[in-house]
This record gives C-alpha cells, structure tokens and sequence, in this order.
C-alpha cells in the first residue's frame, strides 16, 4: 500500500505543481508583472513547488536527511537523467549565458552547500538567509544584464485565464502540493523503515527523481517537437533555485541537522561532479554543443551513481 501512496503522492504532487504554474503566471500577466521577471521568478518558483514543499515538509515532520537528498538528488538527476535522456534523443546548442552565467552560478551553489553542511553537518538559518539573498542577488543580475536569456521561459501554450479559473487553479494546485508531499514523505518514510535502508537513500533515489518529472517530461516533450525551447541554461538555473530557494527557505523555517553523513560524504561530491563534469562536454570536440555521446556519459554516470548509493 506504500507503494501505491507513493506513486499517488508523486502524481498528485507534479500535477498541482503544474496547476499553480498556470495560476501564478496568468496572476502575474493580470498584474502587469513584466514578463521576464514573470520567467524568472514566478515560473522558476512554481516549477520548484514540488521540491519545495517535500523539503519544507520533510523538515518540519523531522526527516532533515530526507529534505536535504530530495534536493541533492533533484541537481543529479536533472544532470545525470534529464539531460542525459535528452540528449539521447536529440542534440542541444549551448548558449554563452553557459559559461557566463549559469555554470559559475550553479557550480558556486554547489560548492557552497557542500561547504556550510561539511564542516558541523548542518544548514542553520543563517544561511538559509544567505542562500535566500544569494537568490534575490542572481535574480536581480538577469533582469539587470540577460534580459533576453529568460523572455522564453514563459509557457507558450499559457492562454489568458478568467479570474476565477485563476483563483481555481491557485487553489486546487496549493491543496494538491501539500496533500501529494503528505503522502510522498510519509510512504517514503515507511518504505524506508520496511526495506532496512534510511531516509537519504530514499530520498537521493525515488523523491528526488519523482520531483523532477516535469523537468524531464518538457525536456523530452521539446525534443520530440523538435523546440528549442529547452537548453541547458534551464536545467543548470533549475539547480541553482533547488539550493538557493528550496534549501535555503527550509533552513529559515527549520534549521536542517544532516543525520546520515553518507548526504555529505558520497552524494554531495556526485553532485559536484556532475556540475563540474559538463563543462568540459560542452567544450569538446566540438564547442557549445551537446549531443548523444554526452548524454551517454552522463547516464554512465547515473547508473555509478545509483550502482554505489545502492549497492
């Protein structure tokens, strides 16, 4: 029965993600937000609810370690099988916002995650403020100087809603996240507890790949349609709010003590190898191109991962 409150809590928690995105951008266009900060805030924050809320919830029920996997196994994974998936499937031009912005970024969260949980094996609240400000900073810096790198970020298949729909979809998506992490966290805990195997290890495996269907789903859907619309630069800022948002708004509302320093010692550094590995596959043999054969590597590496963290 876990099992199927699993499958259940997962579906249920994407679907109303996907309801509060269509509600917050349509809020967002009623209240003249311009557009771009509409891409970079609202969309980003939406697409991130699910994270967000299994965290947040995971924290408060006191399963730290399940809060932290959820999000260090998400960055895996939109790296290692997202990407890699995609890639499969069809090649990716890079854009220079790649080695101008996004990747110092996200390697920078990356390093300063590991960096404030390896030392006392923790993420107080301070620095769930850091993480937050850090945030609003890297915002800030897009709007400022890339504006043209988040116009498309807006879903182009979004029609004006009614107010009430609006309002609906708010609504039903809010009751939908909180009742699918209920669900998830708790059939996730009892799993856990049934196979003899912690919290992290469900958490860095089946959550965080639960929660970042969407991002595989518009990622192969893209493909398929033969769209542009994915690049890498949504994928590395998708990383880059899992630390800087997700964590760090955690941290603010509880302070994360990080039990199974297995979640420092072995998935934080897979996380920064996979950040670290894509900059040279971007750059060779050809550059600012991606095709199947770094997709291939990438998935090798999924498939190390998931062999050492479960084996």
């Amino acid at each position: 029965m876990d099992y199927l409150f699993l499958v259940v809590g997962l579906l249920v928690l994407v679907a109303g993600g996907d309801w509060l995105l269509k509600s917050a951008v349509a809020l967002s266009l009623r209240l003249r937000v311009p557009k771009i900060v509409i891409g970079l805030t609202v969309v980003s924050f939406a697409t991130s609810a699910p994270e967000l809320i299994v965290s947040v919830k995971s924290a408060l029920d006191g399963f730290p370690d399940l809060a932290v996997a959820n999000v260090v196994g998400s960055n895996i994974a939109n790296l290692g099988l997202v990407l890699g998936i995609t890639l499969m499937l069809g090649s990716i031009e890079v854009t220079r916002s790649f080695y101008k912005t996004d990747w110092p970024v996200m390697m920078f969260a990356s390093l300063l995650l590991f960096g404030t949980s390896v030392f006392d094996g923790q993420i107080s609240s301070a620095e769930g403020w850091m993480f937050f400000g850090l945030l609003g900073l890297f915002v800030w810096y897009i709007v400022k100087f890339q504006k043209t790198a988040v116009v498309d970020e807006l879903p182009e298949d979004d029609l004006p809603l009614s107010l009430s729909k609006t309002w609906g979809y708010l609504l039903i998506g809010g009751v939908a996240l909180w009742g699918g992490s209920e669900l998830l966290v708790q059939s996730s805990v009892s799993i856990a507890t049934a196979l003899g195997v912690s919290d992290r290890i469900i958490g860095i495996t089946v959550v965080s790949v639960g929660t970042s269907i969407p991002e595989l789903a518009a990622s192969v859907i893209a493909v398929l349609k033969k769209e542009k619309a994915i690049s890498l630069g949504n994928l590395l800022g998708s990383n880059i709010f899992n630390v800087f948002a997700v964590l760090g708004i955690t941290a603010i509302i509880t302070p994360i003590q990080i039990v199974d320093r297995g979640l420092v010692d072995q998935d934080m550094i897979w996380m920064l190898a996979f950040a670290l590995v894509v900059l040279p596959l971007v750059f060779l043999p050809k550059g600012l191109r991606l095709n199947w054969r770094d997709g291939l590597v990438l998935l090798g590496m999924y498939g190390a991962f998931l062999y050492q963290t479960l084996g």
